[in-house]
This record gives C-alpha cells, structure tokens and sequence, in this order.
C-alpha cells in the first residue's frame, strides 16, 4: 500500500460511497457524486469492499472503481 499512495491522499478519506435498496451504489469524491454503479458491477464492488482489510483499503478501492475522472480543469 506504501508504493500505491505515495502522496498520502488516501489518508484524508476523500471517497464515499452510499447504497440504496435495489443494490445500486453511487460513489461519491469529497461529497459530490461522481459515479453509479448497477446490476453485476455493483455487486463486484460491494464484495471487494467486504473483503477490504482496513479503511485504507477501502478507500483505495474506491479510488480504483472511480477511475480517472480527474483531468486538472476542475473547479473548487
């Protein structure tokens, strides 16, 4: 985990994630929401999320599952 988060910013937790009733998961950066996943996707997900060893794990999953969604031109 050391080599993958070389700049600590898994540390400030910035993803979450929120589950509704019919298994579908939207996943969230710093509150906002930037992602859903449905169907088999979402049940990938929330067994990798099981199995996570600790809070850093979890959020590197997220991380994972976002994808690159950050291109430098957004706003604060």
């Amino acid at each position: 985990m050391d080599n993958i988060d070389k700049r600590n910013r898994l540390d400030d937790e910035p993803f979450s994630y929120r589950v509704t009733k019919n298994n579908t998961v939207f996943l969230d950066y710093f509150g906002k929401q930037i992602k859903t996943l449905r169907g088999k996707d979402a049940e990938k997900f929330l067994e990798k999320i099981q199995d996570a060893e600790d809070k850093q794990a979890v959020q590197l999953i997220l991380a994972k599952a976002t994808g690159n969604f950050k291109r430098g031109n957004e706003r604060k």
